[in-house]
């Protein structure tokens, strides 16, 4: 694995913890995966090429790099019989079920924001669905909670969750928490995963490595997919 991005953050001292609680082991594959791609939307990152500024919540070229490695997984989940889910986060025009995010932040009025029925609330095209492949709404930052991917997921004798999408310390990192809490063994590619703000990233990224999940590479998870055969892990 390439170096993992958190290593500028961390100093010797907190090596050193994290060798003494034995944190970070590898937990690995299971033999059956599923892909869910989370809030890969137009809003979360705009036009490619595009001003950032036209889409206020956009995470700009850094989303658009990672959209392409998740490409690189859908098309791979396909090709082995993976199952794949998208979430998209979408919230009603009048504000009425943004909750208590809504005393953090503004509703934004924007056709490229994620109200209901916006653009930027629909998924960015390159990526499907294909037909077959389950679409889901979320109000809040988890893909599990108040959804029906758990059911999806236990339907389906899912053993490992592969997370992708954005917000990394938002709504990846939340799910990632809530498919660990399930006791999904729970995969995070670096780079398929992005976010707006570098450090929290990073830090995000570390913190699921450390307890929650295999921080690996896209690489890593492709190598894997082309060795299912209709969903399962064939060794």
């Amino acid at each position: 694995m390439n170096k993992p991005l958190w290593e500028a953050y961390i100093g010797e001292a907190d090596r050193q913890v994290m060798a003494r609680a034995r944190f970070g082991r590898r937990m690995g594959f299971g033999e059956c995966p599923a892909l869910v791609a989370i809030d890969c939307q137009r809003y979360m990152v705009g036009e490619r090429g595009g001003t950032e500024g036209e889409y206020p919540s956009s995470c700009g070229a850094v989303g658009w790099a990672a959209v392409d490695q998740i490409l690189r997984l859908v098309e791979a989940a396909r090709k082995g019989g993976v199952p794949v889910f998208f979430s998209r986060f979408t919230l009603d025009r009048t504000g009425s079920d943004i909750g208590v995010y809504g005393r953090k932040r503004d509703l934004l009025q924007s056709e490229n924001w994620c109200l209901d029925g916006t653009a930027g609330a629909e998924l960015i095209p390159e990526l499907g669905p294909e037909p077959g492949e389950i679409v889901f709404v979320k109000k809040k930052p988890s893909g599990f909670f108040g959804t029906p991917l758990l059911a999806y997921l236990v339907g389906r004798r899912v053993d490992t969750v592969v997370v992708c999408g954005g917000a990394t310390s938002n709504c990846v990192r939340a799910t990632v928490f809530d498919s660990s809490s399930y006791n999904f063994r729970t995969i995070v590619p670096q780079d398929a995963v992005f976010d707006r703000i570098p450090v929290s990233h990073a830090i995000s990224l570390f913190d699921m490595d450390r307890q929650f999940a295999d921080v690996v590479q896209t690489d890593a998870v492709v190598d894997i997919f082309s060795r299912c055969r209709n969903g399962r892990v064939i060794s």
